[in-house]
């Protein structure tokens, strides 16, 4: 597997920081980083409305390797193993739960993440009980991206 390095997360190490040892410092500190790597992922966007579409997808590919975007299900499903797409952001409107249900089957490695303009907290649990991974407003990229990363800060009760 080749790794790309596109934004890669550091966080301190559990040491004491390393004096620098720089003559025009003294007693300067540097602490010492590990590197994480995150895996870059490949993301398709199908939305019912195509100029949403796009401003999601320029969104979005801010935050990941390759975004592309889909204009039906048909295409979507074209899209997915084509682009060997990690996640599919996936409009309710364009895609109904039962074809949800069938995508995530079809596409098991592939985390759908379903998107409306109305999400509320039934069509997030509807959307969750047809195998997405979450159910997010379409304009909140932020969510989407924390979905689509496996990063969750707060469930959505507490959020709620």
């Amino acid at each position: 597997m080749r790794l790309l390095l596109k934004k890669p997360s550091i966080r301190p190490k559990n040491k004491i920081p390393k004096a620098c040892g720089s003559p025009q410092r003294s007693c300067h500190l540097q602490p010492n980083f590990e590197v994480t790597l995150m895996k870059p992922l490949s993301v398709v966007v199908a939305q019912s409305n195509g100029k949403i579409a796009e401003v999601l997808a320029k969104s979005l590919y801010n935050h990941f390797r390759v975004v592309n975007v889909a204009g039906n299900l048909d295409e979507l499903r074209y899209a997915i193993p084509r682009h060997r797409a990690d996640v599919a952001v996936v409009d309710l409107e364009l895609a109904p739960l039962t074809q949800v249900e069938l995508l995530t089957q079809e596409f098991a490695a592939t985390k759908v993440i379903c998107t409306h303009r109305l999400a509320d907290e039934k069509m997030w649990s509807d959307a969750l009980a047809a195998g997405a991974a979450d159910c997010c407003f379409t304009s909140d990229v932020r969510a989407i991206v924390l979905a689509a990363s496996e990063t969750k800060p707060l469930s959505h009760a507490h959020a709620a």
